[in-house]
């Protein structure tokens, strides 16, 4: 059993996080601004300020704390804020680890599939790849540095780069569910997704089995716009119209943010495979809307 403290417990990955690890019998710590619960403590890193009993005896960190990437416009106020929700945050607690002397076993962080940058190619993105020279480029980055220094104290870095989480609810998927369900712009862009069982899954692998490294955290399944449009709206039984939402709409109404939307290249998941024999549980869309009705 080991003592796993989440940054972002409250969030969609934190709390599915949060019953998995306690059904495996670990012992949970969530770190909060407004603790409500008494595994909850709080802390404000832009205050430098934690409640020192959260870090008692911790064997993990699990780092998923950052202000949403698509909540919101991006002003430079709230990129600005993207960054150092996930930046400040590791440097904090890294800082506050090292001072403590907290005898940490691992540290584990979130970081998304935009470290390669959000364009449409060819490529197929392993993890060796360069990070993009964008935005979401310069965001990862700066996240997996920061979880990085933690592996100058001889702290083994884990680092998930996640694409778009379907859940039950909350989420992506929810904002999808369209009365009319309809591709992107050209509708010809990847939509690289990982089911929640699974993304935890393999939170729960780098705990219990020492998975240790950067590894891609989506599904082996490439879909586009178009073809994971059309299984969604035959997974809810509605309406799809196979002409996508003319670009020039979604950069009116969301800005330089529907790049997201309007982007998106495939992902490699080999290494996680077979360096460290995951086998996915949702490794199809149409399995994974299925399980999530």
């Amino acid at each position: 059993m080991a003592k796993v403290l989440i940054t972002g417990g409250t969030g969609l990955v934190g709390k599915r996080l949060t019953k998995m690890l306690i059904n495996k019998n670990h012992e949970v710590v969530i770190l909060s601004r407004n603790p409500k619960n008494e595994n909850e403590f709080k802390w404000d890193a832009s205050l430098n300020y934690i409640d020192e009993k959260a870090l008692k005896d911790i064997d993990y960190i699990v780092h998923l704390a950052g202000a949403g990437i698509s909540d919101k416009r991006w002003t430079d106020k709230r990129k600005q804020l993207i960054i150092d929700s996930r930046v400040k945050t590791a440097n904090f607690l890294f800082e506050k680890t090292d001072e403590l002397k907290v005898d940490l076993k691992g540290f584990i962080s979130a970081s998304g599939i935009g470290y390669y940058g959000s364009i449409t190619s060819d490529k197929i993105f392993e993890e060796t790849a360069k990070a993009g020279n964008d935005f979401l480029g310069e965001v990862c980055q700066k996240w997996e540095q920061a979880a990085h220094q933690f592996s100058t104290k001889n702290i083994p870095v884990t680092i998930l780069r996640t694409g778009i989480v379907l859940a039950k609810s909350g989420g992506a998927l929810d904002k999808m569910k369209t009365p009319i369900v309809s591709p992107l712009g050209s509708g010809k862009q990847y939509i690289s997704w990982i089911h929640i069982d699974d993304l935890c899954t393999m939170y729960l692998k780098a705990i219990e089995d020492r998975l240790v490294g950067v590894f891609n955290a989506v599904a082996p399944d490439y879909q586009t716009s178009k073809s994971f449009s059309r299984t969604l709206a035959k997974s809810i039984k509605r309406p799809f119209l196979g002409v996508g939402i003319p670009s020039f709409i979604l950069k009116i109404v969301f800005g330089e943010m529907a790049i997201l939307l309007l982007e998106g290249s495939r992902i490699s998941t080999k290494k996680i495979e077979k360096n460290k024999r995951y086998s996915f549980r949702f490794s199809k869309l149409q399995k994974a809307m299925s399980n999530l009705k």
